[in-house]
Parts: C-alpha cells; sequence; structure tokens
C-alpha cells in the first residue's frame, strides 16, 4: 500500500510539473506564432539578460566561431566572409554538418534563440564545391534580363537553405562609374536604370511579396528562401579614381540621380536588409553619416526591419 502511495504522489506530481512546464510555455509569448512580431520581439527581449542580448548583437566570423564559443557567449550571428569555407572543397554536407553544430546548442539555450548564418552567395551558392555557379553581375547585366536575374535567385536561395543558411550578402547594387574599381565586377552596370531593374533578383532570393500584404516591409515566403541584402549603401561605385572603400564625391542630386534608385526598388520588394558601405560621400563616413542612414533611409524610405 505504501509502494502505491508513492507511486501515486510520485504521478501526481509529474504530472503537475509537466502541466507548469506546460503553462509557462504557453505564456512564452516570444514562441508563439500567432502573437505579432513587434510582440514576440518584445515578450523575448524581456526575458534576456545582458549578456544574452550583447551575445544577439554580435556576428562573428566562421574560421573564429565553435559550437562552445556561441554556447557560452550566446553568440547571435556567424559569418562566412568571401572564400571561407569549412575545409578545403568543402560539400553541402561538409556546410550543413557545420552549420547544425552552431544552431544545436543555440536551441538548446535557456531561451532557444536559433543562429543566423549569413554568407557571400553573390554568384550562386559559390564557396560550396560543386555548386551552381552563375555569372557575376556585370555579366548577368549584360543580359538586360531582369527575369533570369529573379530565376537565378530563386535557384541560388535554393542550394543556399539547402546548407542551412537563411541569409545572403547579395545583391551589390553598386553603380561602378570607373572601371578601374577593384569590384566592377560586381556591379550590373554604370547605368543606374539596369541596375534598379535588376533588383528583381531579390524576390527571387526572398520571394514574391503577396498581393495583400504592403510593399516596402520585408518579407521570406518560406523555407526555399533567403534573406537578401542590397549593398553598399551608397555610392560604393562612384569612388574617386575606382579606389575601393574611398571617398564618393558629389553632389546629393547627382547622388540621388545614380546611386539611389536601386535601393528604391530593393525597398520596395521587400528587400531584407541592406548592407552600410565603407567608402565615404563628401568626405562623411557612410557608417557615421546620421543624414542618409537615419534621416533618408528610416525616416524618409521609410525601411525597417520587422
Amino acid at each position: 500500500m505504501a509502494k502505491i502511495s508513492i507511486l501515486f504522489v510520485g504521478l501526481w506530481l509529474l504530472v503537475n510539473w509537466a502541466g507548469l512546464l506546460d503553462a509557462e510555455h504557453m505564456n512564452m509569448k516570444y514562441k508563439d506564432p500567432k502573437q505579432s512580431i513587434d510582440t514576440r520581439v518584445e515578450d523575448l527581449v524581456s526575458r534576456m539578460t545582458l549578456e544574452e542580448k550583447i551575445g544577439q548583437m554580435l556576428q562573428i566570423e566562421r574560421k573564429y566561431a565553435s559550437a562552445d564559443l556561441v554556447k557560452k557567449y550566446f553568440i547571435g550571428s556567424v559569418m562566412s566572409e568571401g572564400g571561407s569555407i569549412p575545409v578545403p572543397q568543402a560539400s553541402a554536407e561538409t556546410w550543413i554538418n557545420m552549420v547544425n553544430e552552431f544552431q544545436k546548442v543555440a536551441l538548446s539555450s535557456r531561451l532557444g534563440i536559433p543562429v543566423f548564418y549569413g554568407i557571400d552567395a553573390v554568384h550562386g551558392h559559390n564557396t560550396v564545391y560543386k555548386a551552381t555557379i552563375f555569372p557575376h553581375n556585370i555579366g548577368l547585366g549584360a543580359t538586360r534580363d531582369p527575369e533570369l536575374v529573379k530565376r537565378i535567385g530563386a535557384a541560388t536561395a535554393l542550394e543556399v537553405r539547402a546548407t542551412g543558411i537563411q541569409y545572403v550578402y547579395a545583391p551589390c547594387i553598386a553603380v561602378c562609374r570607373d572601371p578601374r574599381w577593384g569590384r566592377c565586377y560586381e556591379s550590373y552596370s554604370e547605368d543606374p536604370k539596369l541596375v534598379q531593374a535588376m533588383t528583381e533578383i531579390i524576390p527571387g532570393l526572398q520571394g514574391d511579396i503577396p498581393d495583400n500584404l504592403p510593399k516596402s516591409v520585408p518579407f521570406i515566403s518560406g523555407k526555399e528562401k533567403v534573406l537578401a541584402c542590397a549593398k553598399h549603401y551608397v555610392g560604393d561605385g562612384g569612388t574617386i579614381n575606382g579606389i575601393d572603400e574611398n571617398n564618393t564625391v558629389i553632389d546629393r542630386d547627382g547622388l540621388m540621380r545614380i546611386h539611389m534608385p536601386g535601393y528604391f526598388s530593393s525597398i520596395s520588394k521587400g528587400v531584407a536588409t541592406i548592407m552600410v558601405s565603407y567608402s565615404s560621400w563628401n568626405g562623411v563616413k557612410m557608417h557615421a553619416n546620421h543624414d542618409l542612414i537615419t534621416g533618408f533611409l528610416k525616416n524618409t524610405l521609410h525601411f525597417k526591419v520587422k
């Protein structure tokens, strides 16, 4: 009888403990897909420690990353810069095993926040051995075929997601005005109208925004798509003598007429992110340009990541 009572009490405690856990889980709004994004974000941030918030603001390069480091410092994002690979001739299987290792420890953390992995998939998933490689932007621009570029974006997204990666640092929508620039091959054209047309790669990467949703709001359509990144804001293709990360000397009208149209189109197509350039505009570093980043990009163009 005593054994039966102990067993009954044990089961009662287990059921109630499970019920409490379930109630606690149900109270976690950030895990409830029915809640609005703003509500989920607010709930999650309210639960985070200072250390977790700092970790989520960091993005570290793959060669310095490890599962232990991601776990210890609550790292929010890992990236592969140009040419950064796990091993020579890294296959899709090698890539996904590496990404999954980071993801596993992130999801097993206290709050279960997944790791965000970004990569320079700028002409196909170009750092994966035997992936589909497409021409660089300068060649694609010569086709003058936005629909082709959209299909290339869709194919790239599919191969990137197959390796567990959710984010690509593409497209480059620089308007190359001097062929001496070492990154001119990343530009679709010296013609801003053609560059603007080629932003059709964005719905290829991210998916088309449904008619019932507002335009100009970041949108990703599903698990076969990735977040895109329009870069490099702004004027990186117009630097003096084509020197990379140098100074672009041009009046505001010229900047808006030549270098900005690609961003107008990218935002209207729901681009998820925009990368700020290392270059300067009339002597002011773009990262320090409050007028163009906060004043124009955020307040005038209403670019806001949600």
